[in-house]
């Protein structure tokens, strides 16, 4: 099993320790929610676990193989990253953007146009999977910012990695398409593959996650199951809020903040 762990990250970036000999397991089939303030070092943990950046003390584990041996082929058809500021900057429709999802699948010498018919159905089953087979067919500078989200992270499901990593997938969307995300994100890690997410709704991320990171000034505060690690003692000493911590009619939880901690 792919599991990802991580032992003794340290990073700097501009003159500042971003990370702090942070250590930890990732399960497959699991959803991991990453919290924390902003500047917390949340995106910057994710970026050295997909390989964009290279720390500059510790190790990365994909299994039992290191992440910095492999090489950028391997990496990209195990690990589908959705970064934070993901943007589309060139006229090309929903569907081929989608299938670029798939370029880590091609041979090193395979000419992209020859798609085999499992590349055309893991791109039709991004689509489905995100709501964007209606405008497949669309100009992807087009659609609004939510239906951009949308169609970049079908790219990274068309890719069938392993691992999906996400830095805010949420952010952008409708209330009833992060409901489809969420829905989404959960059946890919029932299906085998570890997801982690970056997230700041604190709701979203107790209803998603099995296991939690709480991340504070560049270090890992709390790491577990959700009601383990979501304490209103957790939560007040990374945030600096007091919340109010309930459940729906459902039993699902919601969180609120409802003041400065003192």
């Amino acid at each position: 099993m792919m599991d990802i762990s991580f032992d003794t990250l340290s990073l700097t970036l501009r003159g500042r320790l971003v990370l702090q000999s942070v250590s930890g397991h990732l399960q497959k089939g699991k959803v991991t929610a990453i919290l924390g303030a902003n500047g917390a070092g949340k995106s910057s943990l994710l970026s050295c676990l997909a390989g964009l950046r290279q720390p500059d003390s510790g190790t990365i584990m994909l299994g039992d193989r290191p992440l910095s041996g492999q090489s950028d082929q391997d990496r990209a058809r195990r690990i589908g990253l959705l970064p934070q500021q993901a943007d589309i900057h060139w006229e090309i429709n929903v569907r081929a953007l989608v299938a670029l999802g798939r370029l880590p699948h091609q041979g090193r010498f395979s000419k992209w146009g020859g798609k085999t018919a499992a590349d055309e159905a893991a791109v039709e089953k991004a689509l489905l999977q995100t709501d964007c087979t209606q405008f497949a067919d669309r100009k992807a500078l087009r659609l609004s910012g939510g239906e951009q989200a949308r169609v970049l992270l079908a790219r990274v499901l068309a890719g069938e990695p392993e691992w999906v990593l996400a830095d805010e997938p949420l952010a952008n969307l409708d209330p009833a398409h992060q409901m489809d995300a969420i829905s989404c994100l959960k059946n890919v890690a029932a299906n085998g593959a570890g997801v982690v997410l970056v997230l700041h709704d604190l709701t979203q991320a107790a209803r998603i996650a099995d296991h939690v990171i709480i991340m504070n000034q560049g270090r890992i505060q709390a790491s577990g199951r959700c009601a383990e690690v979501l304490t209103q003692e957790q939560l007040a000493a990374a945030f600096g809020v007091s919340v109010h911590i309930s459940s729906d009619d459902r039993g699902a939880p919601i969180i609120t903040p409802v003041s400065r901690a003192a």
